[in-house]
């Protein structure tokens, strides 16, 4: 967001911070956990509010690994940045479930199931699980579909789940113990010293000893560095009315290579998510979280396809940004010419799956300089 002349020039009290985060999302405030375990004092400030963007507009999916099929991303990044990626995800993962334990964040653990919409698809989701198999991996291959709903083959992992992300990320913020600053945007950031980053906000000019940017989609606002590296991206769901019948799936669903997702909500209702595929010149390259029509009939249409016994009306429609990198791999690293200021962007839709592992390695990058490995944004100089 940007920030006027008249709502901040430059003369606005200055605030001295430790450890600063920009982003009060999911990313945000597990960094700001790091950071905490570290013995860094850490303040959070966001252009919204706590969790306000697509940490709480998300679907809710604990995935294990990548949005790629495992063949495919194997012959794209390699083998050893396949399996440190599927690592990464899978300590993501248990520190989630840390948080959500010790947050009481509510959790389903029915699994995920990667199903094929087609034949064609169906082909290359065999050839994904027969490299997952012969590479160790806890999967269970169906040749024929297990929701019995028109699909022709799916992958199932039985260790992810569906959580309430709005939930989660509260609950990683209040086991931070970071204090919080919302409704500040950021629109400056300077660093003239090797010891102090300037942060020029609306409400404040933070001098800070060490940054870290948790911003996503918006960060090419932030710095041009970001510019062609993270893509905004629009992602649209839509939610039934509580269902008489009770839950219809029981898993996290996922298809059409992962541009169509749909789950049960925890006051059972039915979630359906993506639509894009047939309106990416509509649904890329913005920071604008509204609906639009084409997305909302294609989830519609998908609704009343695959799940013809549902008469419940839609209830509610949403949007959210996603942060595409253009590699689909997190991005971790510091700003040129910027030493103390680092970043945790870039989680092309699987921010639930990379994001806290990916907090970590960039707090660990920005206080000790260890290198954060495949998700290394100096892959992309």
């Amino acid at each position: 967001m940007t920030v006027s002349i008249w709502q901040a020039d430059g003369a606005q009290p200055q605030q001295d911070v430790d450890f600063l985060v920009v982003g009060a999302g999911l990313v945000g405030c597990s960094a700001a956990w790091f950071a905490a375990q570290a013995g860094r004092q850490v303040t959070i400030t966001d252009a919204r509010d706590l969790a306000l963007g697509a940490s709480s507009r998300n679907a809710g999916f604990m995935i294990t690994g990548l949005d790629t099929y495992y063949h495919h991303a194997v012959e794209q990044y390699g083998l050893a940045t396949v399996r440190e990626l599927w690592g990464l995800s899978r300590t993501t993962h248990r520190y989630l479930r840390e948080f959500i334990r010790t947050g009481g964040v509510q959790v389903d653990d029915c699994g995920s199931t990667l199903l094929a919409e087609t034949e064609a698809e169906a082909r290359e989701l065999e050839q994904a699980a027969r490299a997952m198999e012969s590479d160790g991996h806890t999967i269970v291959y169906h040749s024929r579909d297990p929701l019995n709903r028109g699909y022709c083959a799916a992958i199932e992992q039985p260790q992810d789940a569906a959580v309430q992300p709005y939930q989660l990320v509260q609950a990683i913020f209040r086991q931070s113990g970071a204090g919080l600053i919302p409704n500040n945007e950021v629109y400056r950031i300077e660093q003239d010293r090797p010891d102090a980053v300037t942060v020029y906000t609306r409400q404040f000019v933070f001098r800070a000893r060490h940054v870290l940017l948790c911003t996503n989609a918006y960060s090419p606002a932030l710095d041009p560095y970001f510019v062609g590296k993270v893509i905004p991206t629009r992602a649209q769901c839509l939610v039934t009315a509580p269902l008489t019948d009770g839950p219809v799936l029981n898993t996290c669903g996922y298809s059409d290579y992962g541009y169509m997702y749909y789950r049960d909500t925890f006051d059972g209702r039915l979630l359906i998510g993506g639509g894009r595929k047939q309106s990416k010149w509509l649904e890329g390259s913005t920071t604008d979280d509204r609906i639009t029509d084409p997305v909302q009939q294609r989830l519609e249409q998908y609704l009343r396809a695959r799940f013809p016994e549902i008469d419940a009306p839609v209830d509610q429609r949403w949007a959210g940004i996603m942060g595409f990198s253009v590699d689909k791999l997190p991005l971790v690293g510091t700003l040129p010419g910027k030493p103390n200021v680092g970043f945790a962007v870039g989680f092309t839709g699987h921010g639930l799956a990379m994001g806290a592992g990916s907090a970590e390695r960039a707090v660990e990058l920005l206080l000790k300089g260890t290198d954060p490995g495949a998700i290394n944004a100096a892959r992309l100089h």
